[in-house]
């Protein structure tokens, strides 16, 4: 009897459970009640801490992407997750009458009204959860460091 057959089935047998069970954030998102483009596809990896619900997702770098405005993903995004939100934000903002402004929260309250509420600070603001349908692209190039210069300038930008 050879021993081939037998380590091959035990490479087999090591190697299919984690193809099997590996999940992505966008699937993640959508098992807590959220759309799957909330996040973008440029994502390297993601950690979520089960008994405390810590998310923790990792870019390939600080992006650009518009959903109904534009949209800054640092190369972190952080918050806690549980069933329809995301709350503690930090490592996203949006862009609103040419003010960038930190996402602080997000909400699905009910699926079926087709809304997604986004907690900005000084506001929440509605979209259509049709938006968030599929992960966007997010850029990287260029825009980046114009973006980045705004932000640390803060409102001297605005003048």
């Amino acid at each position: 009897m050879s021993i081939i057959p037998l380590v091959l089935g035990l490479i087999l047998l090591l190697t299919i459970p984690p193809l099997l069970f590996s999940s992505s954030i966008h699937d993640l998102l959508i098992s807590k009640g959220l759309p799957a483009g909330l996040m973008p596809r440029e994502i390297k990896s993601y950690t979520l801490d089960e008994t405390t619900g810590h998310l923790e997702v990792i870019l390939d770098g600080p992006c650009l992407t518009r959903f109904e405005n534009r949209v800054y993903y640092e190369s972190v995004v952080r918050a806690n997750i549980s069933y329809g939100e995301l709350v503690g934000v930090m490592g996203l903002s949006q862009e609103e009458l040419f003010i960038w402004l930190p996402v602080k929260g997000i909400v699905v309250n009910d699926p079926r009204s087709g809304l997604i509420l986004f907690d900005i600070g000084v506001a929440y603001k509605q979209l259509s959860l049709s938006l968030f349908e599929d992960p966007p692209s997010c850029k990287n190039h260029g825009i980046i460091s114009s973006y980045m210069g705004r932000k640390e300038q803060g409102f001297g930008v605005q003048r």
